[in-house]
């Protein structure tokens, strides 16, 4: 079973700090993503075109405001070799985590979206 499919919506003071950032289309989603961001890691798969998924397991620091910074750490595969290390505002990671979120109800598979990856790998 998914974390995700465990997620209970934050506390109401938590989700009203952040809700400014967002638009409406994902208000509803806010809540359970920063339950995800307070559990510090998720566990799930890279999806690859024609080849096989690649598991991952991304970590990061947690803190409490929206400008904060936080280093968020993907390693694929278990091997110390394919780690990739991203640092982000607190509000555009948990927008990412938004989308896992919603891409995890369509699809089942736990993955961030390509724009996070192009972010991670320095394309953006």
């Amino acid at each position: 079973m998914s974390v995700i499919e465990t997620l209970k919506p934050a506390e109401r003071g938590d989700v009203s700090l952040y809700m400014p950032y967002y638009g409406k289309n994902k208000h509803n989603w806010l809540p359970f993503a920063i339950s995800l961001y307070k559990t510090g890691s998720l566990e799930g798969e890279r999806m690859v075109q024609g080849g096989e998924a690649i598991p991952f397991v991304a970590t990061w620091y947690v803190s409490k405001l929206p400008s904060e910074l936080t280093r968020c750490r993907l390693q694929f595969d278990g091997q110390a070799e394919l780690s990739y290390e991203v640092t982000l505002s607190n509000s555009e990671f948990i927008d990412y985590l938004i989308d896992v979120i919603m891409s995890f109800k369509r699809s089942q598979f736990t993955d961030f979206p390509g724009s996070f990856y192009r972010r991670l790998l320095r394309f953006e």
